[in-house]
């Protein structure tokens, strides 16, 4: 096996793809290594991104923030501007491993590791987030929602990194929030995860609603039909239940140790109805 440290994005597309068999990014390494370590990958080349100035940064302007796709999550946690626009989002982020891993990981790997269970996507997809992607033929803006392809799979082409991931810029009266279902608290696979993402006219009327869905899927997904049936409503008990009934009909999921397909269905409602309350009331600044 080969490991190269690249200084650059172009020199890490280049070693990408020029590699003679399988070739890994290794942003946090915290998927990758233990991987490697239990025989179920065995790349060629990894390509540690980690030197690549540009990639551990997070930065604000007037488009939103931009988070280097080696930026860890104990960071993105510890950034007080981007936590209070985007706590939902944060709370995914959060929620992937331990206090070690957190120093660690990052979300774009969290992402790119094709688990339809990772707790990070859902915020993002909600969130509307895009990926810039930089190849062989120059960079791509991809939304997050079209990166994983199933499970352990992406649809990045060979010699592909995401370089960055990009929120947009929060309205006034607006909330996001993540939740998830696992069977412990702490240090385990969600069984469903859902996140929502709301954006309420000066009345208290939405006005935008993105749902997104995890661990219910071969990936986490949009779920188009249960943020039309908030949109134009007060997110009253009505709305609420008719998004939740979207949010099952969405569902697709597998049958494992972790909980039954019809019940991962069932609950997936009642996750989702949690986190549309805690993002209404941080719409409303409550």
């Amino acid at each position: 096996m080969k490991y190269s440290i690249p200084s650059s994005i172009n020199e890490a597309v280049a070693l990408l793809s020029d590699a003679p068999g399988a070739a890994h990014v290794l942003a946090g390494g915290t998927d990758l290594v233990v991987q490697m370590t239990a025989g179920l990958r065995k790349p060629d080349v990894v390509v540690d991104i980690k030197r690549i100035p540009e990639l551990t940064r997070i930065t604000e302007d007037e488009a939103g923030f931009h988070i280097g796709a080696a930026v860890c999550g104990a960071e993105i946690n510890e950034h007080a501007a981007l936590k209070a626009a985007w706590p939902g989002v944060c709370e995914g982020i959060d929620l992937i491993g331990s206090m070690q891993v957190q120093s660690k990981c990052t979300p774009a790997g969290n992402l790119c590791n094709g688990s339809p269970a990772a707790d990070s996507v859902p915020g993002m997809i909600a969130a509307g987030a895009i990926a810039t992607v930089a190849g062989p033929s120059g960079l791509r803006q991809v939304a997050i929602a079209d990166i994983p392809a199933g499970p352990g799979r992406t649809t990045l082409a060979k010699g592909e990194v995401i370089t960055m991931i990009h929120l947009p810029k929060r309205p006034a009266h607006a909330g996001d929030a993540y939740v998830r279902f696992t069977p412990r608290t702490e240090m385990d696979i969600a069984v469903v995860g859902v996140a929502v993402n709301l954006v309420l006219d000066p009345a208290g009327q939405c006005v935008e609603a993105r749902v997104a869905v995890g661990a219910v899927a071969p990936t986490a997904r949009l779920v188009p039909d249960a943020g039309a049936a908030l949109i134009g409503t007060m997110v009253d008990q009505a709305a609420l239940d008719r998004a939740s009934e979207a949010v099952r009909a969405a569902c697709n999921p597998i049958n494992d140790k972790r909980g039954s397909a019809a019940y991962r269905i069932r609950i997936s409602g009642t996750i989702f109805q949690r986190a549309a309350k805690t993002a209404l009331a941080r719409a409303k600044g409550e």
